[in-house]
Order: structure tokens, then C-alpha cells, then sequence
């Protein structure tokens, strides 16, 4: 039984959504409880560790996924790693709650999960897939310490991938049957990490030359992380242009050519995919959900749904 965390508070966040900007189990510690730790030490292969946090409900955490390849002279620091955050599945903070697991009214204590997954493969445990190997190609490279470079790599999380990150977890084994059990997932999920990421393609170059700098980037991505925390609070491109200290020309151009779409286009994506959350999973009104993503009137916000969706968003109440 998962211990119910007293009180359940939270401290002002600014959510990560670039796997580049990832800080891990320490950013989430300072913002979110503790659920659970699980952590397991396969017998000569790796060990992975999963923490689970209650969530606020108001700021739901974008998933994702990043592989951490570390190479050096020093053998003993090579280091190759897989970090996945996901949803996990809604936790009550009442004990012996009378609602929950019954088909009644909606539970009003649920909160929402997150689950924190970081996969540590060893050195000595990968040699054994690439000895007496030609190595071919990226993954190869990577699982032999050989690729040259040291590198962080956000890539797509599979519907695949979660399904199998969620298998550490919910599963009927122990003992020995357990540790095949989770050796054969984690094996699955390197397979399909590195495939994933030895198919991504660097840009050779940036159309807009600003961009060939770190913090000319950085720039971009940080507007599009103010984007995210005022979803309810529209900016004009000139505030937002202000607020990341860069010319408005080069941040409508930096942000398109980054992201593959305008700033208003990827800001009116999120809002109506943040509408569809509030107004299908939180129950809440037309009415409501429109204050709170900052319509000047239902109507403005219906159509804008509309829009984007095909339906009206009377059609995804409950």
C-alpha cells in the first residue's frame, strides 16, 4: 500500500517541456510529493530506478524522453542512460476513501501521477551484444563506447515504449521469474531508444545563422516555454519578443524554423489541446474553461475550438 503523502503542497514550478532542459529527480523533488521510490539492481546487467510523484492537477507535465550517452579516457565514467517521464495512473489522498473503485460519483481526492524512469546500463553488461562485432552504425557505436562524442538526446516517446515502462511496474512476477521479466522490457525499450535516436538527423545547418548559436537557440526555446506557463494569459509576439531579449523578426523566424510552425499556430494548438483536458477529463464548464484560457467571450472561444477540433465544445462534456 502506497503511503498517502500529509500535506500534499506544491512549490511555484516552471515546467521543463525540452528534454534539453531536464533537470531530473532534483527539479522534481523541489516541486512535487513523493508517492514511491522503486529501485532494483539487476544481477550483472543495470538497475533502474522509478520515482512516482502526486501532481497538481492544474499543471498537467508534458512527457518525454532523453538518452544520456557519456564517453571519456576514463572508462570507469562512461556512462549510458535512458530518462522517461510519463502519466501515471490517478492516486487518491484519502485512505479507505468509500468512492474510489466503485461505480459512483467521481472520486474528488484523486490526484494526478507522474512517474520519473532512469535506466542505467553498465559498460560491462553492454560489452557482451558487441564483442567479436563489426559495429555498424550509430547504436553500435554507442553500446561499444565507441562513438566519439558525448551527448544528451531527447527523442519520441512510443505508445510501445510506455506500455513497456509501465510493465516495471504492473506486473504479477518475483524472484528470478521478476528479474527475466524486467531484463526482457528494458532490453526492449534500449532496442527502441536507440533505434529512435541513431534515425534522428541533426541539421547540417540553420537557415536563419542566429540559430548556429547555443544561446540564439536557447532564446527560442525559452519563449516557447513562457508560451506554455501563460496559456490562460496570451502575449503579443512584442512581449514575448521583450521577455526572451531577442529582435521580433528573429523569433518569429527562429521559432518556425525550430519548431516547423508559427508561434500563434503552436499557441493556439496548446490551448485548444488544454481546452479538450479541462472540458473532457476536469468536467468543467464552456464557460469556465474560456475564462480560464483567456477568451474575451464564449463565443470567440467556440469558434476557436470549433476550429481546431471539428466539434463544439459542448460536445465533450459529461
Amino acid at each position: 500500500m502506497l503511503a498517502t503523502p500529509k500535506p500534499i503542497t506544491f512549490a511555484p514550478m516552471q515546467v521543463k517541456t525540452d528534454p534539453q532542459y531536464w533537470e531530473g529527480e532534483k527539479f522534481f523533488d523541489s516541486h512535487f510529493p513523493l508517492l514511491q521510490v522503486k529501485e532494483q539492481h539487476m544481477p550483472g546487467s543495470n538497475y533502474y530506478t522509478i520515482r512516482q510523484y502526486v501532481m497538481d492537477n492544474k499543471m498537467p507535465v508534458p512527457e518525454f524522453a532523453l538518452l544520456v550517452y557519456q564517453v571519456g579516457a576514463d572508462a570507469q565514467n562512461n556512462k549510458l542512460e535512458l530518462r522517461f517521464c510519463i502519466n501515471g495512473q490517478p492516486h487518491c489522498t484519502q485512505k479507505n476513501c468509500s468512492k474510489c473503485g466503485v461505480n459512483q460519483s467521481p472520486c474528488q481526492h484523486l490526484q494526478n501521477t507522474m512517474h520519473l524512469y532512469s535506466l542505467h546500463f553498465s559498460s560491462h553488461f553492454l560489452h557482451q551484444f558487441v564483442q567479436n562485432v563489426k559495429l555498424q552504425g550509430k547504436q553500435e557505436q554507442v553500446l561499444a563506447f565507441q562513438y566519439p562524442t558525448s551527448f544528451q538526446r531527447g527523442f519520441d516517446l512510443s505508445s510501445k515504449s510506455k506500455q513497456l515502462l509501465h510493465n516495471l511496474l504492473e506486473h504479477d512476477y518475483e524472484g528470478a521469474m521478476e528479474n527475466i521479466f524486467i531484463n526482457a522490457r528494458i532490453h526492449e525499450i534500449l532496442v527502441i531508444s536507440l533505434n529512435t535516436v541513431a534515425n534522428y538527423q541533426e541539421p547540417e545547418q540553420f537557415t536563419c545563422k542566429f540559430l548556429a548559436d547555443v544561446a540564439g537557440r536557447e532564446r527560442i526555446y525559452n519563449a516557447k516555454q513562457i508560451l506554455l506557463e501563460n496559456i490562460g494569459n496570451p502575449l503579443t509576439i512584442k512581449e514575448l519578443a521583450k521577455k526572451v531579449a531577442i529582435n521580433e523578426c528573429y523569433l518569429k523566424k527562429g521559432f518556425k524554423e525550430l519548431f516547423g510552425t508559427t508561434i500563434f499556430d503552436f499557441y493556439q494548438q496548446q490551448r485548444m489541446e488544454h481546452a479538450k483536458y479541462l472540458l473532457y477529463d476536469k468536467a468543467l464548464s464552456v464557460t469556465e474553461v474560456s475564462v480560464l484560457l483567456g477568451y474575451s467571450s464564449i463565443s470567440h472561444f467556440s469558434a476557436a475550438f470549433k476550429k481546431h477540433t471539428g466539434l463544439k465544445p459542448c460536445d465533450l462534456l459529461k
